[in-house]
C-alpha cells in the first residue's frame, strides 16, 4: 500500500487550539515537505454555551468526544488536544503519541487593574470555571468570591475590566497566545495552586494501528514531557473516571530525580490531601507506578471520602 499524500489534523476551532495545531503542523511540514497537512476544525460539546464546565471525566470528555469520533471514522488522521482535556481512558482503537515539549505548567492571575493574589481586596470577585483552582484558591484565601467565567482566553481577560478584579488562567495558554507582554500576569506558585494533570502539555491522539502517523509524530516527542504526562495520567486514572473532586498533579525533573506532587481537595478548599514523592527509577513504567502510588496514598488518607462527597454534592 502506498503512503498517503495528505494528513488531516482535527482539533477545536478556538484561537488557542488553532495556535496549538500550528505548533504541531509547522515542524511536520518542514520534516515532511512532500506531504500535505490539512487542518479540520471540529466543534465539540464543550464549545456549546449550554455545556457546564468543572471537573471530572465526563465533563473532560466534552472537549474531545466529537474529535475522537472523527478519528475513529477516518475523517481525520491526527487530533491535537490540550492534554488536560484528554480523557484518562481512551476509546478502544485510539492511542496517544509521545507528547511534545511542555509549556509552563502553572497557573497565573491576570488582572487588568494590576492586582496580585496577595493584594486583591477582601471579598474580591475572581473568575475561574475550574473546580481545582476554586478549591485551592479557597484554601489559600477563603475571603475571595470565586465565580464561574466562560469564554475564550481573551474574553475572560476582558472581563477583569468590569465583572471581576482578576481571572485565573493557565500560563501555557497566555504564552501560546503571545499575551504576557500585552496584559501582564502574576505566576501562581505551585504550592498555592497545583496545576491540572497535563496542563501545559499537548496530547497527540491517533488510531492505534496507524503506523504511518505514529512515525510522522515520533520526531515531535519530548522524552521528559512524555514521562510527565504518563505519570499525571496514571494518577488521574487511578483516582477513577468518576472523580468529580478537584484534583491536581505535577510531575517534573528536579536535578536527576523525577518528582511528582499531587492532591485532592474538597470543593470548598477546607480539606486538602496532598503528597509528593519521586520515582524509584526513570522509565515509563516507573513514573506510571509513581502516579498510581500517589493516588493510592491520597485515596487512603481521605481522598476517597472527598471524591464520594463531591459526587453526591456536585454543586456544593
Amino acid at each position: 500500500m502506498s503512503a498517503p499524500k495528505s494528513v488531516t489534523v482535527g482539533a477545536r476551532g478556538s484561537p488557542l487550539s488553532i495556535v496549538q495545531v500550528k505548533s504541531v503542523l509547522e515542524p511536520l511540514e518542514k520534516l515532511f515537505p512532500n506531504l500535505s497537512f490539512i487542518f479540520k476544525p471540529i466543534k465539540t460539546s464543550g464549545d456549546s454555551p449550554e455545556s457546564v464546565l468543572g471537573s471530572g471525566e465526563g465533563l473532560k470528555g466534552l472537549f474531545v468526544k466529537e474529535i475522537e469520533e472523527a478519528l475513529l471514522t477516518g475523517e481525520i488522521d491526527l487530533a491535537v488536544h490540550s492534554a488536560k482535556d484528554a480523557p484518562y481512558r481512551l476509546p478502544e482503537g485510539l492511542a496517544l503519541a509521545a507528547a511534545p515539549l511542555r509549556a509552563p505548567a502553572g497557573d497565573a492571575l491576570v488582572s487588568l487593574k494590576g492586582y496580585s493574589l496577595i493584594s486583591l481586596p477582601l471579598g474580591s470577585r475572581v473568575g475561574t470555571s475550574s473546580l481545582r483552582r476554586r478549591a485551592q484558591l479557597a484554601a489559600y484565601r477563603p475571603d475571595l468570591n470565586i465565580c464561574p467565567v466562560r469564554g475564550n482566553v481573551e474574553t475572560r481577560i476582558e472581563k477583569t475590566r468590569e465583572e471581576f478584579l482578576a481571572v485565573v488562567l493557565a500560563q501555557a495558554a497566555l504564552y501560546r497566545l503571545g499575551l504576557p507582554f500585552q496584559v501582564g500576569f502574576e505566576p501562581i506558585a505551585p504550592n498555592v495552586v497545583l496545576p491540572a494533570p497535563g496542563q501545559g502539555l499537548l496530547a497527540l491522539e491517533l488510531r492505534a494501528e496507524d503506523q504511518f502517523v505514529q512515525k510522522l509524530t515520533a520526531p515531535l516527542g519530548h522524552y521528559q514531557s512524555d514521562l510527565a504526562l504518563k505519570a499525571e495520567r496514571a494518577f488521574m486514572g487511578r483516582l477513577g473516571a468518576g472523580c468529580a473532586a478537584p484534583a491536581a498533579a505535577w510531575a517534573r525533573f528536579e536535578s536527576d530525580s523525577f518528582i511528582m506532587s499531587a492532591l485532592v481537595a474538597s470543593l470548598d478548599g477546607r480539606a486538602v490531601i496532598k503528597n509528593r514523592s519521586k520515582a524509584s527509577k526513570i522509565s515509563p513504567e516507573a513514573v506510571e507506578e509513581l502516579g498510581s502510588r500517589l493516588a493510592e496514598d491520597i485515596l487512603s488518607r481521605g481522598g476517597e471520602a472527598i471524591i464520594k462527597q463531591c459526587q453526591n454534592n456536585p454543586a456544593s
